[in-house]
């Protein structure tokens, strides 16, 4: 794969604390993101660097994702906003999530994942559970797809449940 390339990101919130036979309705928060990036591969660790614009903030985020074989995925944020969340299947990870308003420990509880590395594109979908300071807050979906920046789309799927 190419050094510049184009990172696809979207991803599902589904809130669990609204529960509707308490009356509230369920939430449920989506986000897509395409952006130019730059890759490596260093030791049979691919990294994927790219930097991120907070919309009303002064400041970016410098984002830092790292695939090690098809069992580990770490996203490293630092800047306005810091956090090294670890996704691992079957396994929970502790993680603090600094803020410009204060500081929240997360945990990342991966259900399933699928890493894919071909050639010229590399794709991850990760099912997890997050909560914050050890109350549960939401079951989540990440789907990225990593393509080289003169590719035709950014195409890779994969199926998670």
């Amino acid at each position: 794969m190419t050094k510049d390339v184009l990172v696809s990101i979207s991803g599902k919130h589904i809130d669990i604390m609204d529960d509707p036979a308490r009356g509230y309705e369920v939430g449920e928060d989506g986000i897509e993101v395409v952006t130019p990036a730059n890759y490596y591969c260093r030791n049979g660790k691919h990294y994927i660097l790219y930097d991120e614009v907070l919309e009303g903030m002064a400041g970016t985020i410098k984002n830092k994702i790292k695939i090690t074989g098809t069992d580990c995925l770490e996203i490293m944020k630092s800047g306005v906003t810091s956090s090294h969340m670890v996704f691992e299947k079957n396994k929970k990870n502790l993680t603090y999530y600094k803020t410009p308003y204060g500081q929240m420990l997360v945990g990342v509880n991966t259900k399933n994942m699928e890493i894919s590395v071909d050639e010229d594109q590399i794709g991850v979908k990760v099912a997890y559970e997050l909560d914050v300071n050890h109350e549960p807050m939401a079951d989540c979906r990440i789907n990225m797809s990593i393509v080289p920046r003169n590719s035709k789309g950014v195409s890779m799927q994969l199926d998670i449940r």
